[in-house]
């Protein structure tokens, strides 16, 4: 039992240190996406004195503790950003894992959970959400429909439904608005949330989502005087990553009602 007990420990802790990991190159999206600078060839680099980061700097969580949150040569301080940002993959990971087991599905939750990650910083920072964001967030969820075709065929009406169910909704209100209720973007992310996640789970990502979204930026406008213009991508994409970990729970709970 004790012997179960420390491979059970182990496996989750190379599953957070993996999303650790994941949440490093996931800060570099973050930066360098609104940048337009290419991710896979450009050095890493101190923000403020455009030092190049040596190597042994770059480690996960370890380099930010060791290095006080400084620069190494200017003494500049590093954002609390990615320490955080790597520090959250780490625990959402492990958590997907934990609610849905080790398979294929919770692999392709973890990796759209950074998706949305990235999705919801940018848009809290610019009010922007990126194509080449939903492009990664599409190809999950086609590899996470044809994982379920393979199971059971039957299944696959939910996720094509679900990429409608949400989007054209928010399509059409993004059009009687004039653009001004919300971005492209959005409807976009609800997309292909929804081929993800099918429609009965994008429906419910979508009623927590703006649940969420109202009452921070209540707050936010109480405390922050915040204008009323807010980025639905953090609160769309923290709506889809409760549905991950809880979705089936909270559905299974809510239609015992109508039984």
């Amino acid at each position: 039992m004790q012997s179960e007990t420390l491979i059970y420990i182990m496996i989750y802790a190379y599953i957070f240190i993996f999303g650790v990991c994941i949440g490093s190159f996931t800060n570099v999206l973050i930066y360098r996406i609104p940048l337009q600078e290419n991710i896979a060839t450009k050095s890493s680099h101190c923000m403020s004195c455009g030092e190049k980061i040596k190597w042994y700097d770059l480690v996960p969580l370890v380099s930010y503790i060791i290095l006080r949150g400084r620069c190494r040569h200017c003494k500049a301080k590093i954002s609390v950003q990615y320490p955080l940002v790597e520090f959250i993959s780490g625990i959402g990971y492990v958590l997907i894992f934990l609610t849905n087991g080790i398979n294929l599905p919770s692999l392709i939750f973890c990796l759209s959970f950074s998706c949305l990650v990235v999705i919801s910083v940018i848009d809290w920072r610019t009010y922007e959400i990126y194509n080449c964001m939903i492009y990664a967030l599409l190809a999950l969820a086609v590899i996470r429909v044809i994982y379920e075709a393979i199971i059971d065929y039957h299944s696959i009406p939910e996720y094509v439904i679900g990429f409608f169910a949400v989007s054209t909704i928010l399509f059409i209100i993004y059009k009687a608005s004039h653009e001004r209720a919300m971005g492209l973007g959005d409807v976009y992310l609800m997309a292909a949330g929804g081929l993800l996640l099918g429609w009965k789970h994008i429906i419910l990502a979508l009623v927590i989502g703006a649940v969420i979204g109202s009452v921070i930026h209540y707050i936010l406008m109480l405390v922050l005087k915040k204008d009323h213009m807010l980025a639905l991508g953090p609160y769309l994409s923290a709506g889809m990553f409760i549905t991950m970990l809880f979705g089936d729970g909270i559905l299974a709970w809510y239609w015992q009602f109508f039984k």
